[in-house]
């Protein structure tokens, strides 16, 4: 009989709730515990799942020396110093969150620790487990579409005001990002996983339908490394509603056109049209079904016989890239993308913020 692989989260926020209902579909991961600093959105879930709540991840871990595994679902830029305490306190095996780190350096530097320490520390893109990102990326591999010539990206959803003021972490530099990052990340790495890698980049960011610091708004062109072209168009300012994230892909043989709220629907796909309805499906969350399959992954790199589908520079290249589009839009011209292209925004410290969602440490005896 297989081991159950115990799981503990911390931060129980709306992402959290749809972690819970995959893991559902996955006996091998048995939930033991969650922890938020708010007994509001903490308790409930916990309670949901009859599991104990924590408001402070140390008591969590000091109660349960069982969990092997912990998501870190807290806001984006807490992701690091949250990765790097847990890690060194606790050697867990880690889940985090998108857009994994804020910063390419501190992914470098979790992931230094966490090989010492001898754990896995997996990120999340759960889109490239859509169906028809999976059809689309198998038709790249075997050469269906040929040499890819023009890509292009659209996320077309709605944050209003009141989006941003539920929390104080969001709308910020230091722990959210904009459109680019909280919701356009997973966008952008299907971009890399689908066309390839990216050469250098064009972009110019606004904020026009929200009163934050960051962007809602941003335009880009970019060169693959390959010669191919395209464009990046990512908005959380459309009105009223989510309506669509894509991606298109024009190649030497053919096309393909991977739409919906979520890219969930593939409504183009010139090496077999007929296959577009057999490849889509119907989310009734914008987050899809993918976080299921990341679990599956895990419980089997965790048992000892598979490799987690996306490697640590694969990961990384997404934030590098990420990186090299808000650095465009500060210099105000074309970046190559690489780690010496780093936003001076993007990440930036915010003590007071910070300060809100840190778990105090056990004091020492």
């Amino acid at each position: 009989m297989a081991s159950i692989t115990k799981i503990a989260f911390v931060g129980a926020g709306r992402i959290t709730t749809h972690h819970c209902d995959m893991l559902k579909e996955v006996p091998e991961i048995e939930i033991s515990a969650i922890c938020d600093i708010r007994e509001d959105r903490g308790k409930p879930l916990a309670d949901e799942y009859g599991v104990p709540w924590y408001d402070n991840y140390h008591q969590m871990f000091q109660q349960h020396a069982d969990i092997d595994l912990a998501v870190i679902a807290t806001p984006s830029g807490m992701h690091h110093e949250h990765a790097m305490d847990i890690l060194n306190r606790y050697p867990v095996h880690l889940l985090v969150e998108k857009p994994t780190f804020m910063h390419p350096a501190q992914y470098r530097e979790a992931q230094a620790l966490a090989d010492t320490q001898g754990v896995h520390l997996f990120p999340v893109y759960h889109n490239r487990n859509n169906l028809a990102v999976r059809r689309v990326r198998k038709a790249i591999e075997n050469g269906e579409l040929g040499d890819i010539r023009m890509a292009s990206v659209r996320v077309r959803w709605c944050r209003p005001q009141p989006y941003y003021d539920r929390d104080e972490w969001r709308g910020t530099w230091s722990h959210d990002g904009g459109a680019m990052t909280n919701q356009g990340v997973h966008y952008i790495d299907l971009l890399r996983h689908l066309g390839g890698e990216i050469k250098r980049v064009n972009t110019v960011a606004r904020t026009l339908g929200a009163d934050i610091e960051v962007e809602d708004t941003a335009a880009a062109t970019f060169e693959f490394r390959n010669g191919g072209v395209g464009v990046i168009e990512i908005t959380t300012a459309a009105r009223p509603d989510d309506f669509e994230a894509s991606i298109s892909l024009i190649g030497s043989k053919g096309m393909a056109v991977i739409s919906g709220e979520a890219t969930n629907k593939l409504i183009t796909f010139t090496p077999g049209p007929d296959e577009c309805d057999e490849h889509s499906e119907e989310f009734p969350i914008v987050y899809g079904f993918g976080h299921r399959d990341i679990y599956r992954d895990i419980a089997r790199v965790l048992s000892g016989n598979h490799q987690f589908p996306i490697s640590f520079e694969d990961a990384l290249n997404t934030i590098v890239l990420l990186h090299g589009l808000y650095r465009s839009d500060e210099v105000g011209d074309w970046v190559d993308v690489n780690e010496k292209n780093t936003s001076e925004r993007l990440g930036r410290l915010n003590e007071e913020v910070s300060q809100i969602y840190r778990t105090p440490a056990p004091k020492q005896d």
